[in-house]
């Protein structure tokens, strides 16, 4: 049988009927209609084999990870997943890779409501870029710059399991076959909070996604909100298969690990219970880890409130 050609892959394992999007896959440009009244927002991320994923993660969980780590900024937002768009460079046609990649793919879109509705594939390294498009009221968006002194300063979920389990690709941990295959699950399918940030909107000041780590996440805050904050480095959240690591390496994943995709946010002291009662309403843990200080600077403090000093810093794209 013959290789198949650009469009007959995308016919095969991409192109579905229009669902919400006015015109979808197979036009030069698709077209969508935001509900009347309400603000498109739009986030691009692209993936590159190697750099953001390693080639023993199955096809699947590939396509999942492909479009979550995209959820996980209208997450972070405030916004209501609409579309997305999906460009994917294939070193070769491979059928199975692909049956299994869509697989992934459509699953976390259809539990969504996000389809796809156009994109490109060429032959190169294996690449994937989706641009995924969402909806919010006018000036309902959760922002980065909006966090004031004062504010209490939130994460959800957990932390840090992404970043254990590369260690453990590394063969710098070692773990049991148990620890590894939980450890490993976060790092491939990570769960884009979307339920929780539209709890938050109208509770929030501010948000972002943990993609690259906390002290450079919520560094973006600091730096849009121009204020300090002061982090207990205990209190953040981590799961029993961390918690039971050595107390340097638990500190240096959940500060920087990446690849968390959970949010970090803050809100009024006064909404603490308002606060608690959204997460509670979508079913996500949160977590009080600090707050927000007049100032400029990060303080990170132990469980005892003495100064911690960490040289941990974030995964840049052209410092790693």
């Amino acid at each position: 049988m013959p290789a198949l050609g650009e469009f007959e892959l995308i016919e095969r394992f991409f192109t579905r009927p229009a669902r919400r999007a006015t015109l979808g896959v197979g036009d030069d440009c698709a077209l969508i209609e935001p509900t009347p009244g309400m603000t498109l927002a739009v986030s691009s991320d692209m993936l590159i084999e190697g750099r953001h994923f390693l080639s023993t993660v199955a096809p699947d969980r590939l396509g999942h990870k492909a479009l979550a780590v995209n959820l996980s900024d209208l997450a972070a937002c405030g916004a209501r997943p609409l579309a997305f768009t999906l460009a994917l460079a294939l070193p070769a046609v491979d059928e199975a890779f692909l049956a299994g990649f869509a697989a992934g793919l459509f699953a976390l879109a259809d539990s969504t409501g996000c389809e796809l509705i156009g994109g490109d594939t060429t032959r190169g390294p294996l690449t994937i870029c989706v641009t995924v498009f969402g909806e919010v009221p006018p000036r309902a968006a959760l922002l980065r710059s909006g966090a004031q002194p004062g504010d209490d300063l939130y994460v959800s979920g957990t932390l840090g399991d992404a970043r254990l389990a590369l260690e453990a690709f590394r063969g710098t941990v070692a773990l049991d076959e148990v620890s590894f295959r939980e450890v490993r699950r976060a790092m491939e399918t990570p769960t884009a909070r979307i339920d929780l940030g539209l709890a938050l909107r109208g509770l929030a000041t501010s948000a972002i996604d943990v993609s690259d780590g906390l002290v450079g996440d919520l560094g973006h805050i600091l730096a849009r909100s121009g204020a300090g904050a002061v982090v207990d480095v205990d209190a953040l959240p981590r799961s029993t298969v961390l918690a039971a690591r050595p107390l340097a390496l638990q500190r240096e994943c959940v500060l920087a690990g990446g690849d968390d995709y959970e949010l970090v946010f803050s809100a009024p002291a006064a909404r603490r219970a308002a606060v608690a009662a959204a997460a509670a309403g979508v079913g996500v843990a949160v977590t009080r880890i600090g707050a927000i200080e007049a100032g400029t600077a990060l303080r990170l403090v132990d469980r005892s409130g003495a100064g911690f000093v960490s040289d941990a810093r974030s995964f840049d794209h052209f410092r790693a």
